[in-house]
Formats: C-alpha cells, structure tokens, sequence
C-alpha cells in the first residue's frame, strides 16, 4: 500500500508489494522513493522495496538503469532477502548497461561468500555469470571469483544450481583463457564424477570447447 502524507510515500510493508510494484512502473516518483527506501533504517521497508524493484525489473528493467549506484550499495544491507532481489534486479540490468553494473561486482563479491544466506551466494554466483558474459576483459575480472566460488561450494545443496550458471557461462564467454580456465576447473568432475555432477561438468566443458 502507497500512502502520500505530507507528499512524503510511505510503505506498509505488510500490504502487497505486486501493487506498490504495478504503481511504480506507472508514476517516477514512487519508484524513486522505492529505490531510496533500500538504504533506509527500517528492515522490513528495506525488504518490500527490493521485492517491489524486483518485481518492476522483471517488467521493464529499463526503469532502473538509473538506479545503479543504490541497487548495488543495497548488496551490503544486513538482510538476506533485500541482497538476493537487488542481486537478480542487477542481473535483469547487465544486457541494458553493462559498463554501469561494473560498481556492483563488489557487493556481489560480498554476497558470493556470504555464509548465513544460500540464496544469497546463487544469485551472486548467477550475477557474476551473467555480467562476466557480456566482454572478455569482465570474464577475466570475475573468473576469480567464479572459479573460487566453484571450489568453496563444491557438493553443497546450492552448487548444482550454481552449474547451471557456469554452463551459461562457459558457453557465452568470449575469452579463450577463461574458457580453458573453466575446461581445467571442471575436468576432474568430468572425469572422476558420478551421476548428474559428471554429466553436468561435461557440459560445461563442451560448452566451453565449441
């Protein structure tokens, strides 16, 4: 629910925030106060505004490109649920302006070895996926921290999901060494692994050898 007292928007962060997320898309202003909302002390309006931004990326990501700087700052709030929704808000803005997203490589590094939130280091790793796809030079700037990642969360309940990242990855890479990186990484997997773990590294290593 969207409340104007004062000309100051306020939140119920136990309304729906669909609707708050429907209203923004159509007036600036509330988006703007969404947006401001992430940094604010209150968690739980922290929490329904990166819902709510989620929600309007997932219709028009457009909206957000220039929101950049406050989506990634919000990649350091305490929350678990406010890191993963900025993160795939992100993730919905690399194909508009990838050279901006570069500031949220940082937090998402942050989030990446997160160790009280699971959800958290998927959408880091699935992030960092999407945005080293984009140039060589941002492959080779994120493949560290993809290729550590891989090591730190290997047999995890999160890692199987974190594969399917790395498959996209792989395959969209345009840097030769980052691919043989990612062929090295996963060899063992595909050669000494059982059941969907071997199939999957083999994947990745066609993937990244077409």
């Amino acid at each position: 629910m969207v409340q104007d007292i004062d000309k100051t928007i306020t939140f119920d962060p136990s309304g729906d925030s669909s609707d708050v997320a429907a209203q923004a898309i159509a007036d600036p202003t509330i988006l703007a106060a969404l947006v401001e909302r992430l940094s604010g002390d209150d968690r739980r309006i922290r929490q329904f505004s990166a819902s709510a931004l989620d929600m309007v990326s997932e219709t028009d990501a457009g909206l957000l490109v220039d929101y950049v700087d406050q989506l990634s700052d919000a990649l350091f709030r305490p929350e678990a649920q406010t890191r993963w929704q900025a993160l795939e808000t992100l993730e919905r803005l690399v194909p508009r302006d990838p050279a901006n997203i570069s500031d949220a490589v940082a937090g998402a590094e942050s989030c990446l070895f997160d160790e009280t939130s699971g959800i958290v280091c998927i959408r880091a790793f699935r992030f960092l996926c999407v945005y080293g796809a984009t140039t060589s030079r941002r492959a080779e700037r994120v493949w560290p921290l993809i290729d550590e990642a891989i090591q730190c969360y290997h047999g995890d309940p999160g890692f199987n999901e974190m594969l399917t990242s790395l498959l996209v990855f792989a395959g969209n890479s345009s840097s030769k060494k980052v691919k043989k990186a990612i062929v090295d990484r996963m060899s063992f997997d595909a050669n000494s692994g059982r059941g969907g773990l071997k199939h999957r590294a083999g994947q990745i290593i066609a993937a990244a050898e077409a």
